[in-house]
C-alpha cells in the first residue's frame, strides 16, 4: 500500500464540487459527480484496466480480472461519488494534521468551529494519527471520497502486484446517493458479483449489517391567498396550518433529537411554501419495517386533525418508498459477512457487527439481491463542516478489502 498516494488522491477528491441537489431533474443532480468520474476512470484506465467506463448516467465501473486458475466468485466494492447537501462541498480546502497531538481542534477558516474531544472520543485513540480536517466552512467529504479513495488505492495495489491472489474484482462508483438515488441506474446483470461491500462506514473496523428501513412523506398543505387586509374569514394561511401539523408530531419521542441505537423517529427536515401552499418532507425510519406504516399512520392523524381544526384546509400525504434494511435481505449469502468478519481477524482485529441509523447503497443493493454490508472507510461527523477523517483508519480500510479479495478467491467450487 502507498499511503502517501492515498492522501494525495483523497485530498484531490475532496476537492471537486460533487454536493448533491435534492429534487433536480437531470442525474446525476450535480455535474461535479461527472468531472470526478471522468477523472476516476481516466486513473483506472492508467492502472491497465481496460474496462473501466464511466456511463451516460455517470457511473463508473470497472472489472480487475481474477489471478486465479479456476472460476470464483465475482465481488464489488461501492462508494458513492456525491457528497450531502446539508452542507456545502463548494471550495474544501482539506487541512492535514500529522501526529495529531491530542485536545480539540480548532478549525482555521471559522474559529467558532471546534472539533472537540468530549464530542468526538474516537480522537483519544488516534494520536499520533493523521487527521484531515476542514478548514470550517464547507464539510470534508469523506462521506464518501474516503471510501472512493480507499477502493482506488485497493484497485492500484492489485495491479501493482500480480502475485496478491483474488478473483475478479469489480468497482462500482454510483451517483447521488446522498438524495435516495444511488442505485437508480445500476444494471445488476453487468455488475454479476455473488457479494458486495460498500466502503460508506465509520471509523474503523465496523461492520454493518443492519439499516434503517426508510420511507420519505410529502406533506402538501392547501390553503387561501387573498389580501391580508380583506383576509377575514376568506383566507386560510397554509403556514399557520403546517405549524400545528409539526406541532402535533411526538417531539419527546420518535424525534431524531431524543432517539438513538434501535429507536426510529419521524424528522421534518424541509419546509417550503407561503399561505396558499405550504410543502413538508419528513423522513420516516425504524429498523423494524412495519413500523414505517405506522408512523405514516400517526401522520395521516395529525393531518385530519389540523383539518378538522383549521376549516378550509386541505392536507394531502404522499408516502414514498426508500430504502429497507439490508438484515433482511442479507440472509441469502451469509458469506457476506462472514468473510468480511474473517478479514478482520486475519489482521488481529475484532470486527463490530453495527447497525447505521441511516442507509447506504448497500440497503438498494441488497434489497435488488446483491448482498451488501458496509465497511468502515475512516470518516467521521458526516454532513458537517465538523467532518474529519482519519488516514491510518482508511489505511486499515485497505488491508481489509485487500484480505477480503484474498479469502473470496480461496473459494472451493461447488
Amino acid at each position: 500500500m502507498n499511503r502517501e498516494r492515498l492522501l494525495a488522491q483523497f485530498l484531490r477528491f475532496v476537492q471537486i464540487d460533487t454536493t448533491a441537489v435534492d429534487g433536480a431533474t437531470q442525474y446525476p443532480s450535480s455535474p461535479g459527480q461527472l468531472e470526478l468520474g471522468k477523472l476516476l476512470v481516466d486513473d483506472l484506465l492508467a492502472m491497465g484496466i481496460r474496462d473501466a467506463i464511466q456511463d451516460e448516467h455517470g457511473i463508473v465501473m470497472a472489472t480487475i480480472p481474477s489471478k486465479r486458475d479456476r472460476v470464483v466468485p465475482t465481488i464489488v466494492f461501492n462508494a458513492h461519488l456525491d457528497t450531502s447537501p446539508e452542507t456545502t462541498g463548494a471550495g474544501v480546502r482539506p487541512q492535514v494534521i500529522e501526529a495529531y497531538a491530542g485536545g480539540d481542534i480548532v478549525l482555521p477558516a471559522d474559529q467558532s468551529q471546534v472539533i472537540r474531544v468530549s464530542e468526538n472520543p474516537a480522537l483519544e485513540q488516534l494520536i499520533g494519527r493523521t487527521l484531515i480536517t476542514t478548514d470550517g466552512t464547507t464539510l470534508l467529504g469523506g462521506d464518501d471520497k474516503a471510501g472512493v479513495a480507499v477502493i482506488m488505492e485497493l484497485a492500484a495495489l492489485l495491479c501493482e502486484n500480480p502475485e496478491l491472489p483474488h478473483g475478479p474484482v469489480r468497482i462500482l462508483f454510483t451517483c447521488d446517493e446522498e438524495i435516495g438515488h444511488g442505485v437508480d441506474h445500476v444494471d445488476l446483470q453487468r455488475v454479476a458479483a455473488t457479494a458486495g461491500y460498500t466502503l460508506d462506514g465509520g471509523g474503523a473496523n465496523d461492520l454493518d449489517v443492519e439499516t434503517f428501513s426508510a420511507d420519505v412523506a410529502v406533506v402538501r398543505v392547501q390553503g387561501v391567498n387573498i389580501h391580508p387586509s380583506i383576509g377575514k374569514d376568506r383566507m386560510v394561511n397554509a403556514v399557520r396550518a403546517a405549524a400545528e401539523f409539526v406541532h402535533r408530531l411526538p417531539r419527546d419521542e420518535l424525534a431524531p433529537e431524543c432517539t438513538d441505537g434501535r429507536e426510529g423517529f419521524l424528522h421534518p427536515y424541509v419546509v417550503e411554501g407561503g399561505v396558499a401552499e405550504v410543502t413538508m418532507r419528513i423522513l420516516l425510519r425504524d429498523f423494524d419495517t412495519v413500523q414505517l406504516s405506522s408512523q405514516a399512520d400517526l401522520l395521516r392523524r395529525a393531518a385530519a386533525a389540523v383539518e378538522r381544526e383549521i376549516e378550509g384546509v386541505q392536507i394531502a400525504i404522499d408516502v414514498q418508498h426508500q430504502y429497507r434494511n439490508m438484515a433482511e435481505g442479507l440472509d441469502s449469502e451469509p458469506r457476506a459477512v462472514q468473510f468480511a468478519a474473517e478479514a478482520h481477524r486475519r489482521l488481529g482485529r475484532e470486527p463490530r457487527l453495527s447497525i447505521i441509523r441511516g442507509g447506504t447503497d448497500g440497503s438498494l443493493l441488497t434489497a435488488l439481491g446483491l448482498p451488501t454490508p458496509n465497511l468502515s472507510s475512516g470518516q467521521h461527523n458526516p454532513h458537517s463542516p465538523l467532518e474529519w477523517a482519519c488516514l491510518d483508519e482508511m489505511c486499515g480500510a485497505v488491508e481489509v478489502i485487500t484480505e477480503l479479495t484474498r479469502i473470496w478467491a480461496e473459494v472451493e467450487p461447488e
